[in-house]
Order: structure tokens, then C-alpha cells, then sequence
């Protein structure tokens, strides 16, 4: 006997969800998301004040979006992702409703429930979905992954007293632990 097909998700099934439910939606999957803890906010504020803050200084078109900010990565009802920094250059991609496509440059700040999608599945979806940065930030072992999508020039494992370079901006250098 065959087994009944698995259902797949829209983003309509997303939308239906109730207000205080948090959820991911990855090829048609979707994917609960735990409350994030002071350390994940104080990171993402600091991300956000940071890079925001170079990006007005050089007079620079991209903005950045903090969590939870809509991300429709390849322009399908099956693919919805919230990550914890978005920057976005093509302003042509930002509406009303988020970022319909990839977002230039992704931070993602890890807790035990959201490693293995981190570091696999949206690993993945954002590079084929044209994603040119990623950065994968890890409190708890103190590290950094830093992927760079468009040349592998920057990609490798950096710590948290390190001080790393964005891809997409070289002149942005961060050190992880001036921000705690």
C-alpha cells in the first residue's frame, strides 16, 4: 500500500498561522522557530546598529532588516524565511511585505534548535537562491562561519575576537566581541 504524499505548505498556510506562532516555510515544509533568548537579540541589535550605521556613513543604498522581516528567497508560494539580518541593495526587492528574493548578505545568530537548519538546509537555500554572504554566528562555541557566495575568497571559520571583513563591503571589518 502506498503511502500518502506528504503535504506541501504555501505561503498562505504560513500567513493562516496564529499571530504569536513563529515558522519558517522551506520548499514547502514548514519549520517552527523557538522565541530567540537575550544573547540572539543583543547580537542582532548590535548587527543591525553596526552595519546600518556603515552603510548611512558611506552614503550606501543597501538596508538592513532585522528579524522578523518576510524573506520570499526564490519568488515561489513554497519559500519563506525570516533571517535574523537581511541586507538588501536592489531596493527593487523590498515591498511592502518583505524582500521578494535574496537578500545580499544573511546573518544568521544559531541556538541549539536552529543549528541544523543553519548550518544545512538554509546553507543550501541561500546560496542557490543567490545569496552572496553568509554569515552563520555561533554564541555558545563562540564563532563565526563566514561564506563567501560570489568568489570562496572569505569563506572560512573566524572567532569572536577576530576581526572579520564583509564580503560585500571590504571596508567593514567586525569584531564580534566589541559587540557583546
Amino acid at each position: 500500500m502506498a503511502l500518502p504524499p506528504k503535504r506541501l505548505y504555501t505561503i498562505d498556510d504560513i500567513y493562516a498561522l496564529p499571530d504569536n506562532h513563529r515558522a519558517e516555510l522551506i520548499d514547502g515544509r514548514i519549520y517552527d522557530t523557538a522565541p530567540p533568548n537575550t544573547m540572539h537579540q543583543r547580537l542582532v541589535s548590535e548587527f543591525t546598529i553596526t552595519i546600518g550605521n556603515h552603510i548611512r556613513s558611506k552614503k550606501g543604498s543597501c538596508r538592513v532588516f532585522p528579524a522578523p522581516f518576510a524573506v520570499f528567497l526564490n519568488k515561489d508560494n513554497k519559500n519563506y524565511v525570516e533571517p535574523d539580518i537581511s541586507v538588501i541593495c536592489d531596493k527593487s526587492k523590498i515591498d511592502d511585505y518583505g524582500c521578494d528574493g535574496a537578500p545580499d548578505w544573511v546573518i544568521e545568530v544559531i541556538s541549539p534548535s536552529t543549528e541544523r537548519m543553519d548550518y544545512g538546509i538554509k546553507l543550501f537555500k541561500y546560496r542557490s537562491a543567490g545569496v552572496r554572504e553568509y554569515w552563520i554566528v555561533n554564541p555558545a562555541k563562540g564563532i563565526v562561519n563566514v561564506y563567501d557566495f560570489e568568489h570562496d575568497e572569505k569563506t572560512r571559520l573566524y572567532d569572536f575576537d577576530d576581526n572579520i571583513s564583509s564580503c560585500i563591503y571590504e571596508d567593514l571589518c567586525i569584531r564580534i566581541s566589541d559587540l557583546l
